[in-house]
């Protein structure tokens, strides 16, 4: 199987299944000099890892990170390394696969699931909880995001859920401390007791629901991105499209921007410090012409409802015949809870990349505008 592989200079490679014994990233291209420590790595794995409420899969997997390449002790001594610019490789056991719990679906194909293309285009397919396309391979995204956010200076990367279901949060309430505060990583205190009692009924009657993971990038430089086919916000719906489940990618304004006036919708700018300009709203959500304006970035990608459910649902089997398919196991009731810090990790990679290629092009500019 090929592409496996994002990225132009900032490259990331993922490989392992969901129940082999272990997955990984390859990162290429890191820039050496790079500081860190696999506790900071692991803080990002620990956000994403299973079993951590009764709102996710209750599968139990310490996703404890292994640096195997590419880096240095410190000088300084410690716990911190220092990349050396080669391959940086990093592993995650798996240590909790039941692949028993898939044995009855060896050959029938689960609706919503990638079983019957992964069948049509390969001739096999693994059933062992879907094996590659298993959101299990994004822990290996977020171990390497863990690294990207260390490549541009002064960015901080964050994301919440802002919906479940039909149920979206007030913005009026938005801060940012409560979505490390609560299992959903919602911003918005008063919704997580609505969404508690929401997901207990859903979970209970095995059923599923989707949600919208919304992602902040603040302290990008301005010039980030390329006209035509190299555009910022171009990548970045292609890293969100990515991620398991995902089925809409919107940035700034999104889809709301056709129901604006060009009047409401254009960023209006006045003359700000050091001569740069100073935007009065970020409908652009920071992106320009494909390229990163200052602003904070603004993405929102929506989820769709776990394909794995208890419900019996119509289908066919590998030779053709009619069967009805009840996914055993454990699985999220939401999927979209835990793409949060997934999020976080693809557009972290994203903008390491765009970085390091405008770095290459035009030298320390971006540095110093």
């Amino acid at each position: 199987m090929s592409h496996n592989t994002f990225g132009h200079l900032f490259r990331v490679t993922t490989w392992g299944e969901s129940h082999g014994p272990a997955l990984g990233c390859v990162v290429d291209g890191c820039p050496p000099g790079i500081r860190f420590t696999p506790a900071e790595i692991q803080h990002f794995l620990d956000r994403r890892k299973p079993g951590q409420s009764r709102f996710v899969t209750q599968r139990r997997e310490a996703d404890a990170v292994k640096i195997l390449s590419g880096v240095l002790p410190d000088e300084a001594g410690g716990e911190y390394l220092t990349t050396t610019g080669t391959p940086v490789s990093m592993m995650i056991e798996n240590t909790d696969q039941r692949s028993k719990d898939y044995s009855e679906i060896a050959r029938q194909y689960r609706p919503g699931h990638a079983d019957y293309t992964y069948d049509v285009k390969y001739g096999l397919r693994d059933y062992r909880g879907g094996g590659r396309s298993s959101a299990r391979e994004t822990a290996a995204r977020v171990a390497a995001g863990g690294l990207a956010r260390k490549v541009v200076p002064g960015m901080r990367v964050r994301a919440a859920l802002v919906q479940i279901g039909d149920k979206p949060i007030d913005r009026a309430n938005w801060n940012w401390d409560s979505a490390d505060q609560n299992p959903f990583f919602a911003p918005d205190p008063a919704i997580v007791p609505v969404w508690e009692d929401y997901l207990d009924d859903i979970r209970k009657r095995g059923s599923s629901v989707g949600a919208i993971v919304e992602v902040v990038a603040e302290g990008v430089p301005a010039g980030l991105g390329a006209p035509i086919y190299g555009k910022l916000d171009q990548d970045i719906a292609s890293g969100l499209m990515s991620i398991n489940a995902v089925k809409g990618v919107e940035i700034g304004e999104g889809f709301a921007a056709a129901a604006l006036t060009g009047e409401e919708n254009a960023d209006a700018m006045h003359p700000g410090e050091n001569g740069t300009p100073s935007f009065s709203s970020n409908h652009a959500g920071g992106i320009l012409g494909g390229i990163s304006t200052g602003m904070p970035i603004v993405a929102r990608f929506a989820v769709k409802p776990t394909s794995s459910i208890l419900t019996e649902r119509p289908s066919v089997d590998r030779d053709g015949n009619a069967v009805s398919v009840r996914t055993k196991g454990r699985h999220d009731p939401c999927v979209g809870i835990r793409a949060v810090p997934i999020g976080e990790a693809m557009l972290a990679c994203i903008l390491a990349d765009h970085y390091l290629r405008d770095r290459g092009q035009n030298g320390e500019r971006v540095v110093d505008r």
